[in-house]
């Protein structure tokens, strides 16, 4: 009679033995139906402060140290700020940010950490370029002079979601998505999806950010969004909202400058 195997034993068998079994890369599909692979991605760090009385001050702190980002003025609050910053290393928010952050003129205002996102740029699969998904057109789109408003918002879906076949789950985010490209070939609206597993303290999925020229169109994106499935029957958070217009914007990196038919 053969002995039972144990628990651990199990394990040992089923877990990857070498780092080769564990594939992080990003993957996506050539015209020609090839499956491509890319270890690059894009962080980036949104974080909002209070307190702040004069915009200038920072944008000259911000130009001087040369930060990879832009800031963003609060409709919400006359003394608010927000800042996006992006780093293809984590360790830049770490190292080079954190020392920025604690000296003048960001160590005199008030953090908002209700505010505060983490997300990395993803791809879906079918991603013919994963350069421009993954890092050109997050930064076409955030470095935009003409796209100066700008919705950032986390969510995390329910657990129902997790539960559909795939295809279910296409059929939904087919649904979710095509509000937005409807927006987007209109000139009206753009977005940034980032995933945040991990990343966030109140354990969110993604992290959003709507883009345009006018808050109105944006503020309709939400509106039209509310009566998808995916987010009336399958999200367990959204918010909280961080609505807010460009005061200072970084120069589009010479990386992400490569020519695309749209923004």
């Amino acid at each position: 009679m053969a002995k039972p195997q144990t628990l651990e034993a199990i394990r040992e068998r089923e877990a990857p033995n070498t780092l080769e079994d564990v594939d992080l890369s990003e993957k996506g599909r050539s015209a020609t139906g090839e499956v491509i692979s890319s270890n690059r991605r894009l962080f980036m760090q949104f974080m909002a402060f209070g307190d702040c009385s004069d915009t200038r001050r920072l944008i000259t702190a911000l130009q001087a140290e040369r930060v990879q980002g832009v800031l963003y003025e609060d409709v919400n609050d006359p003394r608010g700020v927000g800042l996006v910053t992006f780093s293809e290393t984590p360790d830049y928010f770490v190292d080079e940010l954190r020392r920025f952050f604690n000296r003048p003129p960001f160590s005199r205002l008030t953090p908002k950490p209700e505010y505060t996102m983490l997300g990395r740029t993803y791809s879906i699969g079918y991603e013919p370029d994963l350069d421009e998904t993954l890092i050109r057109r997050p930064l076409r789109r955030l470095c935009d002079p003409k796209l100066p408003w700008v919705i950032w918002y986390p969510l995390r879906r329910s657990g129902s979601f997790e539960q559909l076949s795939p295809q279910e789950q296409n059929v939904i985010l087919m649904e979710h998505g095509g509000i937005g490209r409807a927006f987007g070939r209109a000139g009206l609206g753009y977005d940034i999806r980032l995933a945040c597993q991990g990343l966030d303290k109140n354990d969110n999925d993604f992290v959003v950010a709507l883009l345009g020229p006018e808050l109105y169109p944006l503020s309709m994106i939400v509106q039209r969004m509310r009566k998808t499935k995916q987010t009336s029957l399958h999200l367990a958070h959204l918010g909280p909202f961080f609505v807010g217009r460009v005061a200072w914007q970084c120069e589009l990196p010479a990386f992400a400058q490569a020519p695309a038919a749209t923004p």
